[in-house]
C-alpha cells in the first residue's frame, strides 16, 4: 500500500488541472460522507439558510462530551487561565 507521503509527492507531480479535479472528486467525497452522517431527525431546511461553506462543516465536529455546558466551561477555563 502507498504511504501518505509518497501519495503526496506524486500528486505534486501531476499537471494543475489534474490536481485541481483530484482536489475537486477528493472534496467531493468528504461532504457525501459527511451529509451522511448527519442526523435523520435534523431539520436541513433550516440549515439551507447557511452559508454554503458553513454547510460543507456541518457533521465535521463530533463533540464527545454529553454536557455541552460542561465541555465549554473547560475550554473557557484552558484558554483563559
Amino acid at each position: 500500500m502507498i504511504r501518505l507521503q509518497e501519495l503526496q509527492e506524486q500528486v505534486l507531480k501531476l499537471p494543475i488541472k489534474e490536481r485541481w479535479h483530484l482536489v475537486q472528486t477528493v472534496l467531493a467525497s468528504i461532504q457525501q460522507e459527511t451529509l451522511s452522517s448527519i442526523p435523520p431527525n435534523l431539520n436541513l431546511e433550516s440549515l439551507s439558510e447557511l452559508d454554503p461553506w458553513t454547510q460543507s462543516l456541518i457533521g465535521v465536529i463530533r463533540l464527545e462530551s454529553e454536557n455541552l455546558e460542561e465541555s465549554y466551561v473547560n475550554y473557557l477555563e484552558k484558554k483563559y487561565s
